[in-house]
C-alpha cells in the first residue's frame, strides 16, 4: 500500500511535468490534492508522509509562484551571474542572429514539435508557367550543355549558350516581372537549377550566381527606387552581367574582418565635384567576376574627416559599380576544379564612386553585413542545395543503371551484396536530400527566411553530394576514373569541394553556425534570457525572472518527457497519422525531447564557453540537422500520398538519422564537461540503451533493387533531372539500361535452353543458335542484339594519343 501512495505522487508529478501544466495550474493541482488526502485520511488510510509530500511540493510551487519571493531568493541572485556568463556578441555577430526567421527549428528545439502544423504546410508544386518553363526552354538548355566540350575542349561556357540563356531570361529568375524578370518562386529556381546542375555544373553555376546572393537580390530588398528602375531590367535581359565580391585573402569565412575600405571624400562625377568614397580592394573567388559589367562590392566605410558625422568607422557596406570605371582591375581566371565557370580575382585602386551608387543610397551606409545576412538567410538555401540534390539523384540514377548493365562473373554486379549498400546509401540520401529541399523551398515561398535551416540545408546537402558521388565512384569502379566524353561521372566528382567551401566552408557551418546560432535563435527562451540581461532598464530584473523560470519549467519538462518517451520507446506520445509512419513520428518527438534536454544542460554547464567547444557544438549540430532531416522525410512522405513502394526509402532514411542523432547525442554526453552529470543524463535520454540501429541489410537490399529496374518509385526519386536521349554518355547509359531490362526474359531463356551465358564476345552466334533452335522470336534476338552493343558502349572508356594527352594536339579531336 505504501508504494501505491509513493508511485501516486510520482506519477502525478510526472503527468503533470510531461504536459507542461502551467506553474499556478501545477500549484493549483498539488494543493487541491494535498487538502483532498487530508480530508479522505478519516475513510481510509492515508499514510501520514505522503500527505507531507504532496504538502511540501505544493509549499515549494506557491513559493516559486509568488513573484517577489523568488525573485528575492533566486533570479535576482543569478541576474549578475548571468550577465557576467553571457558571451560578448560582436556587431556583425548580432546582425547575424537578427537575420531572417525562425521557422520548424523552433519546434524541434521545444521537445514537443506540434506535427499538426507541418502537415499543414502546403506540398510543394509548380505553377504551370513554372513548369513549361523547365520543360522548354531549360529542357533545350541542357541539351545544348555537353558537359565534356564545356569543360575540356571550351574551358568555357559557349557564347550560343550564354546568348540562350539571355534570350531566355534566365538571368532574372528572381527580378519581378514588371522590370522584364520571370519572378519565379524559390521552388521553381531550385528545381531550375537542380536540373541544370545535372547536366553541367558550368552551366548551373552560371545561371544560379547572378539569382542568388548578389545585386539582384540585394537591389530588390535595399536598392533605391532609381537603382532599381535603372538596374533590375538589365540585369534581366542580360544586359549587365553581374558579380558580388566578398571574400579577400586575408578574410575568406571571417569575412567581416575584411580589410577592403572606401574613405568618404569628394571628388569628380559627370564632370561635378560631388561627395562619394574612395576605394581601395583586393577581391578573390569572385564568380562570373571574369566577365562581370556590374560589380556588387563589399567594404569598410571609414569618414575620418567627418564629412558625414562624428563617427569614423560607418561599417560594412555594398555598393554597385560599373567595370569599366577607372581604377578597376578584372578578367583574370581562376580555375575550380571540375568547372569552369567564370570566377577569378577583382582589385580596385583608388577608385572614386559617388554616393548614388551606395546599394540603397548614402542613408543605407555602414548596412552592408545586416543586408548580406537577411539576403543568405534565404540564398543559402536554394542553389547549392540545389546542386547538391542533383548529384544525388544522378548518382542514384546512373549508378543503379551501370549496376545493371554491368556484369561480372555473369550476373549484373547490382546483384552483389557489396554493391547493394552504396546503392542503398546514395538512394536513402537522396530520398532524404530531395525531401529536405522540398519542404524548406516551400517554407520559403510562404515567406519564411529561416536562417538556421538554410545552414543546415546548404551543409547536409553538399555533404550528402560528397557521399553519394563518392559511392558512385566505388559502383562505377575503372569507369569512373578515365576520364574523356564517355566519363559522366568525374567533373562532378572533381568539383565536389565547390560547392562544400562556398558561401559558409562546411567545417565552419557545421561547428559554429548551426547549433550556436540555433540554440539563441530557436530556443524558446535562451535569446529572451539574453535580451533581458542586457536590458539596462529598471524593468530587465523582472522580465528576467519570468523567462527564468519559464525556462526551469521548459527544461523539467524536457527531463521528465525525455526519460518517458524513451522508457516506452516513444509510445508516450501519439502520431498525427497512422500506418507505416506513424512510429516515426514518435521516435522522432521523442529524440526532439532529448535533444532539446541535453543542449539545455550543455549550455548551462558552459556558458559563454561554448562558442569554443566547437566538438559538442558540431555533434548537437549533427542531432538538430538530422531532427529536421526527419521532420522533412515524413513530409514528404505524407505530401507524395503514402506510397507504399517508397516505404524502403522511407525507412532506411528515418533508420540513419534517428541513429546519428543517437550517436550524435551519445558522443556529446560521453564528452560532457562536467564528470559524472553526462552518464546520469544519458540513463535518462535513453533509460532502456541505444534502441536505435544503421537501416537493416533487408531495408538496404529493397532500396538497391529500386534502383535496378524501372519503376514509380525510382522515377519519383530522380524527379526533376535531365534525361539525356541523345547519343553521349549519360544519353547511352538511359538506353543500355531500358534494354538491359527488356532482354532479360531472353537471355535467361537462352542460357537455359544452350547452357551459355551470353556475352558480348559470344551474343551473335548464341543469338543465331537460340533463334534457329526457337528459343526465342527473332525481335527477341534484336533486342539482345541491341542490349549487347548498347552494354559495351556503356562499358567502352576513352583513349587518346599520346600527342592529344601530352599537349601536341588538343584531346578529343
Amino acid at each position: 500500500m505504501e508504494i501505491l501512495y509513493f508511485l501516486i505522487l510520482i506519477l502525478t508529478v510526472i503527468i503533470l511535468a510531461y504536459k507542461r501544466t502551467p506553474l499556478l495550474l501545477f500549484m493549483a493541482i498539488m494543493v487541491g490534492l494535498t487538502v483532498t488526502w487530508t480530508e479522505l485520511r478519516h475513510l481510509f488510510y492515508v499514510p501520514s508522509w505522503f500527505r507531507f509530500s504532496n504538502g511540501i511540493v505544493a509549499v515549494v510551487l506557491i513559493g516559486f509562484s509568488i513573484t517577489p519571493l523568488r525573485r528575492l531568493l533566486i533570479s535576482d541572485r543569478l541576474y549578475g551571474l548571468f550577465r557576467k556568463a553571457l558571451p560578448r556578441v560582436s556587431e556583425t555577430e548580432q546582425e547575424a542572429l537578427d537575420a531572417g526567421t525562425t521557422w520548424w527549428e523552433a519546434e524541434l528545439f521545444s521537445g514537443r514539435p506540434r506535427w499538426r502544423n507541418l502537415l499543414k504546410v502546403p506540398a510543394p508544386s509548380l505553377t504551370p508557367r513554372e513548369q513549361s518553363f523547365i520543360d522548354g526552354p531549360v529542357e533545350e538548355l541542357c541539351r545544348m550543355a555537353h558537359d565534356w566540350d564545356i569543360c575540356d575542349s571550351h574551358r568555357r561556357l559557349p557564347e550560343p549558350i550564354w546568348n540562350f540563356i539571355r534570350e531566355n531570361r534566365m538571368f532574372g529568375l528572381i527580378i519581378p516581372e514588371k522590370y522584364g524578370g520571370l519572378e519565379f518562386s524559390a521552388q521553381a529556381n531550385s528545381a531550375l537549377v537542380m536540373k541544370l546542375a545535372s547536366r553541367n555544373l558550368t552551366t548551373a553555376i552560371t545561371v544560379m550566381v547572378p539569382n542568388s546572393l548578389g545585386p539582384g537580390e540585394l537591389l530588390l530588398h535595399y536598392g533605391t527606387e532609381e537603382q532599381k528602375d535603372h538596374y533590375l531590367p538589365r540585369l534581366a535581359r542580360g544586359e549587365d552581367i553581374p558579380c558580388f565580391a566578398l571574400t579577400s585573402p586575408s578574410a575568406g569565412s571571417d569575412a567581416a574582418s575584411m580589410s577592403d575600405e572606401g574613405i568618404v571624400c569628394e571628388g569628380r562625377y559627370n564632370g561635378k565635384n560631388v561627395l562619394g568614397m574612395r576605394l581601395n580592394w583586393n577581391k578573390r573567388y569572385i564568380t562570373l567576376a571574369p566577365v562581370a559589367t556590374l560589380l556588387g562590392l563589399a567594404f569598410k566605410a571609414r569618414d575620418p574627416d567627418g564629412l558625414l558625422g562624428k563617427k569614423v568607422e560607418l561599417g560594412i557596406t555594398c555598393a554597385l559599380i560599373p567595370t569599366d570605371t577607372p581604377g578597376i582591375e578584372i578578367g583574370n581566371r581562376h580555375m575550380p576544379v571540375g568547372a569552369v565557370f567564370m570566377n577569378g580575382p577583382t582589385r580596385g585602386k583608388d577608385v572614386f564612386i559617388p554616393m548614388e551608387w551606395i546599394i540603397g543610397g548614402q542613408s543605407r551606409i555602414g548596412q552592408g553585413w545586416r543586408m548580406l545576412m537577411q539576403s543568405l538567410a534565404a540564398g543559402r538555401s536554394i542553389s547549392l542545395p540545389a546542386l547538391g540534390t542533383a548529384g544525388g539523384k544522378m548518382s542514384a540514377l546512373m549508378s543503379g543503371a551501370y549496376a545493371r548493365i554491368r556484369k561480372q562473373f555473369n550476373i549484373p554486379i547490382g546483384q552483389f551484396e557489396g554493391i547493394e549498400e552504396p546503392l542503398a546509401r546514395i538512394g536513402g540520401r537522396t530520398y532524404r536530400m530531395d525531401s529536405a529541399r522540398l519542404l524548406t523551398m516551400v517554407a520559403l515561398d510562404e515567406g519564411e527566411r529561416p536562417g538556421v535551416l538554410s545552414a543546415i540545408l546548404k551543409y547536409q546537402l553538399t555533404e550528402g553530394n560528397r557521399q553519394c558521388i563518392n559511392d558512385a565512384m566505388d559502383i562505377h569502379g575503372g569507369k569512373g576514373i578515365i576520364t574523356g566524353p564517355r566519363n559522366y561521372l568525374a567533373h562532378a566528382y572533381q568539383a565536389v569541394p565547390i560547392a562544400i567551401t562556398v558561401e559558409g566552408a562546411n567545417i565552419l557551418t557545421r561547428s559554429l553556425i548551426i547549433f550556436g546560432q540555433g540554440a539563441i535563435r530557436a530556443h524558446p527562451w535562451l535569446l529572451k534570457e539574453m535580451e533581458a540581461a542586457r536590458d539596462p532598464r529598471p524593468g530587465a530584473r523582472k522580465n528576467f525572472d519570468k523567462v527564468l523560470f519559464a525556462h526551469v519549467g521548459h527544461v523539467m519538462s524536457n527531463m521528465v518527457r525525455a526519460w518517458l518517451l524513451g522508457l516506452t520507446r516513444g509510445f508516450a506520445t501519439r502520431a498525427p497519422v497512422k500506418g507505416a509512419s506513424a512510429r516515426y513520428f514518435r521516435q522522432v518527438t521523442r529524440m526532439s525531447a532529448a535533444f532539446s534536454f541535453t543542449s539545455d544542460l550543455v549550455l548551462v554547464v558552459l556558458g559563454g564557453r561554448f562558442k569554443i567547444k566547437e566538438k559538442l557544438s558540431g555533434r548537437l549540430a549533427d542531432a538538430l540537422i538530422h531532427l529536421y532531416m526527419c521532420c522533412a522525410i515524413l513530409k514528404r512522405f505524407e505530401d507524395d500520398g503514402r506510397p507504399q513502394d517508397d516505404l524502403p526509402l522511407l525507412q532506411w532514411a528515418m533508420d540513419d538519422s534517428l541513429y546519428t542523432i543517437q550517436e550524435s547525442l551519445k558522443g556529446v554526453l560521453s564528452n560532457f564537461p562536467a564528470p559524472g552529470i553526462g552518464t546520469i543524463v544519458k540513463w535518462i535520454i535513453f533509460p532502456l540503451g541505444m534502441t536505435y540501429s544503421p537501416p537493416s541489410d533487408r531495408t538496404g537490399k529493397q532500396v538497391a533493387r529500386l534502383l535496378l529496374t524501372e519503376n514509380e518509385s525510382r522515377d519519383r526519386l530522380v524527379s526533376g533531372v535531365y534525361i539525356s536521349d541523345q547519343d553521349d554518355a549519360s544519353g547511352r547509359v538511359h538506353t543500355a539500361f531500358h534494354l538491359a531490362l527488356t532482354s532479360t526474359n531472353a537471355e535467361n531463356a537462352i542460357r537455359n535452353a544452350l547452357n551459355e551465358p551470353v556475352t558480348y564476345e559470344n551474343y551473335q552466334t548464341l543469338v543465331q543458335r537460340a533463334v534457329e533452335s526457337g528459343v526465342i522470336t527473332e525481335e527477341q534476338a534484336t533486342t539482345v542484339r541491341l542490349a549487347q552493343e548498347a552494354a559495351r558502349a556503356v562499358i567502352d572508356v576513352d583513349e587518346f594519343t599520346r600527342a592529344e594527352i601530352e599537349g601536341t594536339e588538343p584531346p578529343g579531336s
